[in-house]
């Protein structure tokens, strides 16, 4: 069907380059984020950045965690104690790494003056539920219990994610609270991927969009839960699916992007008003003639707004 895209993205939408990933072939998305990858322009700080990876203890019987770590300067080059986000990437839940994401991380440690610890968690199907959550919980008690040697303030630790990543970050931002583990400063939920059922309106109308559309958060879905999950199934739990958690309050202050022809845009605003009524500190954006992750065609003036207003809510939720 036509969509009222906005006018920088609408020559875009139709590319091959933009068609949702094949997540039914965990192999071809898995390829296909590579190439997108290795083909993304670099992006060049204005201040240096530390980039270090690292194998970091996971969780109990299971293999270490790799993480990369960004640590931005000072103006003057020698900056101390900074605020610290953990960052998990897009690929639904069966595709991206460590690279993925490397230029928006780069980009996030610059622009937000925070440590960002990048999480390379297990992926589906080989890895379903709960693999990724245990590994992000890994890598975000490991920042806390480490907050000396990487000279960041255990206080002010946050979570972010991108798209399934988003999905990630408010799964863990619930079992976080849950299990009464590191106190989190913020979370920031960018288009993502919070509901299995897929039963709101944008999921079930949006059958032929960019990058993301109703089949493949279908298969997205299918692979996480290890099969299960939908709008008859009652059992999938809260933390792999936060739209199905009864109770939001006490979650840290949030602030959550949409994208208005994404499947996921009702599910995200739905949650944002439940976040609100449970009486946490809620930003909402919501951005006309977008595309799920249209953020990633950076010279539209629409996504430079996305992305500055994501960076300007972390800095007030961080630095303030």
């Amino acid at each position: 069907m036509p969509y009222a895209y906005d006018p920088e993205l609408a020559p875009l939408a139709g590319l091959p380059e933009l068609a949702p990933l094949d997540f039914a072939d965990p192999s071809a998305a898995r390829a296909a984020m590579r190439a997108a990858a290795a083909a993304a322009p670099p992006y060049e700080p204005s201040i240096p950045v530390q980039v270090t990876d690292t194998l970091i203890p996971g969780p109990p019987d299971a293999p270490k965690v790799r993480v990369r770590v960004y640590r931005p300067d000072g103006p003057d080059g020698a900056a101390g104690t900074l605020p610290a986000l953990l960052f998990f990437h897009w690929g639904g839940l069966i595709s991206g790494d460590l690279d993925s994401n490397h230029a928006v991380v780069l980009r996030l440690a610059e622009r937000v003056g925070a440590v960002i610890v990048s999480v390379d968690y297990r992926l589906a199907p080989e890895h379903p539920f709960p693999s990724a959550l245990d590994d992000g919980y890994a890598a975000l008690s490991w920042t806390v219990h480490n907050a000396d040697s990487l000279r960041i303030d255990p206080r002010r630790v946050g979570v972010v994610g991108d798209s399934a990543g988003g999905g990630l970050a408010a799964g863990l931002a619930l079992l976080t609270r849950d299990r009464g583990g590191p106190a989190l400063r913020c979370q920031s939920l960018n288009f993502p991927g919070l509901d299995d059922r897929l039963t709101s309106p944008s999921a079930q109308a949006f059958t032929d969009t960019p990058v993301l559309d109703r089949a493949s958060a279908q298969h997205s879905w299918r692979h996480y839960l290890n099969g299960a999950g939908g709008p008859q199934d009652s059992g999938v739990s809260p933390y792999a699916a936060p739209a199905r958690a009864d109770d939001l309050s006490g979650l840290p202050p949030t602030f959550i992007s949409v994208c208005e022809f994404d499947p996921f845009r009702d599910e995200d605003i739905t949650y944002a008003h439940r976040l609100i009524q449970a009486g946490v500190p809620t930003e909402l954006r919501h951005y006309p003639g977008t595309f799920h992750a249209s953020t990633a065609v950076e010279f539209a003036a629409v996504s430079q707004r996305m992305i500055a207003d994501q960076h300007a809510a972390l800095r007030r939720a961080l630095h303030d």
